[in-house]
């Protein structure tokens, strides 16, 4: 039993280990939790390295301790501690502290976990960070890590766009955002012209003053890190694997290549790989308690091609107004609808009764909907019912929405989700939505034209025309495979 257990380890000793290290969100573990899949199932090593406040929510007191490591379908799972241990509060903490807290209190910690896993025979052999945390790379060279990568969970567009803005293109992108004119044009090295609407949101901050200026410093720090190493630098690069695929954005990767390591291996979703992803029933440890499965039931009894599915993401939030518009929308579209609405979308108990109100006045004066607070999006986007999905265009829903073949109707809110829009109008699977007033809300006429657009025959061809490419991306042979295999590889080698 020793001797077999001492075999064990060193096998274990002898794969890549990669490390991704991600910020306490939703859209940043999901991701992640899909490329440790990827590594596995192509015989490395993995394990996703989280904030303890999304550890808890993930593995709850009782299931395992905080200092553990544990593991999920062949993926390791560990905790550093970003200082906020008990969670970020957007209403009272301050994101600048933030983000001075995670780096000196995660610096600390994350070399903990480094140690550990050297120490119980399972030396990291590569360093995968997610956005907004450019300090791992540090901790990882002092730890005697070999390699270090950014996993880009955005469109590399939007990669792009940042790289260009720091390096010589800040002042057209400032003068175009300060017209205030959102269709005021940019242009950008080796890109299509993208008008401020389809920039970065981030790009468009004109003063200290706005409350996610803290942001840009970070993504100068990135920049700069790709830009340092490698070359005559001495370093070694940092790697970029970017969570898209070529025929998506060819152009824009294109633009990347001849100044930074950048790697196509998406779409990065399970689900691709693993049929069983889209059936199983288990929890898949998010961030957020599902709803039981009655929502399946409630599908399969609905035809095909007909259900409006609507989420705005896990950080986006609603106003009444517009929960009110989206209702009106599905009340006159007599077509039945699936809406995620979170508990923590509402300001109160009063905000939350109101919405109940609003969805079920919805149900009743249309063709029956349903409300719940959180779902297996993917399950749901794969479900044949569903012929439609009205979202903020995340990137992750904007994948899933590809890889299932399901048009959208995109209401981009900041971020990186303007160019999400502008990838899925330039695809032809959806539709930009316009939005009225300082606040920004999609008006219940102007969501029901979106709908019946994009649910017509023609978009419904391209959108199934845009699932085959992803599927053949990611398959055996294709293009972001052989991609992540040859990365893989590369990593390997440095071990040996």
């Amino acid at each position: 039993m020793a001797r077999r257990d001492k075999q064990q380890q060193q096998q274990q000793q002898q794969q890549a280990h990669f490390l991704i290290v991600t910020y306490p969100a939703q859209g940043h573990v999901t991701p992640a939790r899909h490329l440790a899949r990827r590594f596995v199932r192509g015989g490395a090593l993995a394990t996703v390295c989280v904030p303890v406040s999304a550890f808890r929510k993930m593995f709850p007191t009782g299931e395992v301790g905080v200092e553990e490591e544990v593991e999920r379908g062949g993926v390791g799972y560990a905790a550093y501690s970003d200082g906020y241990d008990g969670g970020f509060d957007r209403a009272v903490d301050d994101h600048t502290r933030y983000m001075a807290q995670v780096r000196t209190v995660g610096s600390r910690t994350l070399a903990g976990v480094l140690r550990r896993l050297r120490d119980g025979g399972r030396p990291v052999t590569c360093a995968v960070y997610t956005l907004l945390l450019p300090w791992v790379a540090d901790v990882a060279r002092e730890n005697d890590v070999v390699a270090t990568a950014v996993f880009w969970i955005q469109p590399v567009t939007a990669l792009a766009a940042y790289y260009h803005y720091f390096r010589g293109h800040r002042e057209a992108v400032v003068a175009a955002a300060a017209s205030r004119d959102p269709c005021a044009e940019v242009h950008l090295p080796g890109l299509p012209p993208l008008r401020v609407r389809d920039l970065p949101s981030f790009l468009a901050i004109t003063s200290d003053d706005d409350p996610f200026a803290f942001v840009l410093p970070e993504f100068s720090g990135l920049i700069n890190l790709l830009d340092r190493r490698g070359g005559d630098s001495g370093e070694p690069p940092t790697y970029v694997l970017a969570n898209t695929f070529d025929a998506m954005e060819g152009d824009s990767l294109a633009s990347l290549r001849p100044h930074i390591e950048v790697v196509a291996v998406g779409p990065v979703l399970s689900f691709l790989h693993d049929a069983d992803e889209t059936k199983s029933v288990s929890s898949p440890n998010d961030l957020f308690d599902h709803d039981s499965v009655s929502y399946l039931d409630w599908l399969d009894t609905k035809p095909d091609w007909s259900v409006v599915y609507i989420s705005f993401g896990s950080s986006s939030v609603m106003s009444k107004k517009q929960v009110a518009e989206i209702a009106a929308a599905m009340a006159e579209a007599k077509k039945p609808f699936l809406w995620v609405i979170r508990k923590d979308n509402h300001n109160d108990e009063e905000d939350a009764a109101a919405v109940k109100k609003l969805v079920a006045a919805a149900a009743m004066d249309g063709a029956g909907g349903m409300a719940v607070e959180w779902c297996d999006q993917p399950r749901v986007l794969s479900h044949p019912s569903v012929g439609c999905f009205v979202t903020h265009c995340g990137w992750n829903s904007t994948l899933e929405s590809v890889a299932c073949g399901v048009p959208v109707v995109a209401a981009p809110q900041y971020s990186d989700q303007g160019t999400n829009a502008w990838l899925v109008e330039r695809m032809g699977v959806g539709v930009r939505a316009a939005v009225r007033g300082q606040d920004g809300v999609l008006e219940a006429e102007e969501l029901r034209r979106c709908v019946d657009a994009v649910m017509s025959e023609a978009t419904a061809a391209r959108a199934a025309a845009w699932k085959d490419e992803a599927a053949a991306a990611v398959a055996d042979g294709g293009g972001s495979e052989r991609s992540l295999n040859e990365f893989v590889r590369r990593i390997s080698t440095t071990t040996d």
